[in-house]
């Protein structure tokens, strides 16, 4: 058990001498995929600029002790920082580490935890001298949505860094622009006057990345990255002005930071569905007669895809063996089981999601439950040897939909 509520946690960190490094914990952090070497990723700049004694290029894999506070969980360790430089040193390794959480007695490495969102906080991180301590909050539930409110989603194989108290940051725009990148000049008028609807960015997207020569698993990949690079350039040609600008209170301050925190939960909710709607349509699938995006199935259901039409399945006599549901959701952990009371026809539903794997357990409690996970080709091996057989890739799930009709 906790030893102070999640609330509390975030509002006696948040403070500016304080870095924050936020992601979702993927199989290969945990021990979910049996690694010898488990332990969540670090950055290394990240590591560099709150344990700047480590970044020692004349010492031979330089390495720092730091007590670690898994207050979640009630879990104390000293972990070691390291930095394997030997690189520098005729070796050919360059990268950081950050050891010691106690294998299978952590709480941060158990299996169970793959796919939370984990919260990393470097306390001192921002002094000269570097972080005195780290504490460390492993989210369960929805206990996500309470820190994402505060900082942004936190998507599946991305990370956040966060000072408190820089809010600003929230507004800054990316060093390197990419090629997805829009300049004002490159936006319809339109949207420059009001922020565009999902949908519209998502079809911008699909422009700049075709892609037509490649799997709908790596389109609907590669596709999602462009379409986050241009959503944050619109935010910057709108959103931008008004920070350079400056704030007549800090309630206004407040109310425009909010509102573009819950505009990227938004489209981060929705980006996932969009895109495969676009894929479906591109692989010749025909809506309302090949599949139903975002129809009813009974009552106040409503899936995000029913195949091959929702008036096949409001149709008694179209056999329920020949029906499917699709969710999309970016994560399963914890929001896997709202899918199972979606469509009462479908003895067995489908989940897209970008989770970078589950347990073995919880693999089990899925499949029991009649629920089957599709995930892009290129995070399949994130999950356990075990899983990866059972897993359906999105070009897999589209050929069996295809014979429905």
């Amino acid at each position: 058990m906790p030893v102070t509520s999640l609330p509390d946690w975030i509002s006696e960190f948040s403070r500016p001498d304080h870095v924050w490094y936020l992601k979702r914990l993927s199989a290969n952090d945990t021990l979910a995929n049996g690694s010898h070497q488990a332990g969540p990723y670090f950055p290394k700049e990240l590591l560099f600029k709150v344990l700047p004694g480590i970044g020692d290029r004349n010492v031979l894999n330089p390495r720092l002790s730091l007590s670690a506070f898994i207050d979640s969980d009630i879990d104390i360790r000293t972990v070691s920082a390291i930095w394997y430089n030997n690189r520098y040193f005729g070796g050919t390794r360059d990268e950081t580490r950050v050891t010691g959480w106690g294998g299978g007695a952590s709480a941060l490495l158990d299996p169970e935890n793959t796919g939370a969102l984990a919260v990393f906080v470097f306390e001192n991180g921002n002094s000269p001298g570097g972080a005195t301590s780290l504490h460390v909050w492993v989210c369960s539930g929805y206990q996500d949505e309470v820190v994402e409110d505060l900082v942004g989603p936190v998507e599946p194989g991305k990370s956040v860094v966060w000072t408190p108290g820089q809010q600003l940051s929230l507004f800054v725009p990316p060093a390197t622009p990419s090629s997805c990148s829009l300049l004002p000049s490159e936006m319809p008028s339109s949207w420059l006057q009001a922020f565009p609807s999902a949908a519209d960015i998502v079809r911008r997207a699909v422009e700049l990345r075709p892609l037509q020569s490649q799997t709908a698993d790596d389109r609907l990949v590669r596709r999602r990255k462009c379409e986050f690079e241009i959503f944050k350039s619109v935010e910057e040609a709108l959103v931008g002005p008004k920070v350079t600008a400056g704030f007549g209170s800090l309630d206004e301050f407040l109310s425009l930071a909010q509102t573009v925190l819950q505009r990227r939960k938004s489209r981060s909710g929705r980006s996932l569905e969009l895109h495969t709607r676009e894929i479906f349509i591109e692989e010749g699938l025909k809506e309302h007669q090949q599949f139903s995006h975002g129809a009813v199935s009974e009552g106040d259901k409503r899936p995000d895809f029913i195949f091959p039409s929702v008036t096949a399945y409001k149709d008694t006599s179209f056999p329920a063996d020949r029906l499917r549901i699709l969710a999309a959701k970016t994560t399963a952990r914890d929001r896997w089981r709202q899918v199972l009371n979606e469509a009462d026809r479908v003895p067995v539903k489908h989940l897209l999601t970008l989770q970078e794997g589950v347990s073995e357990n919880q693999f089990a409690e899925m499949e029991a439950a009649g629920l089957k996970l599709v995930v892009p080709q290129s995070t399949i091996a994130s999950f356990p040897s075990a899983i990866r057989p059972k897993l359906i890739t999105l070009d897999q799930f589209i050929a069996d939909v295809r014979l429905l009709t």
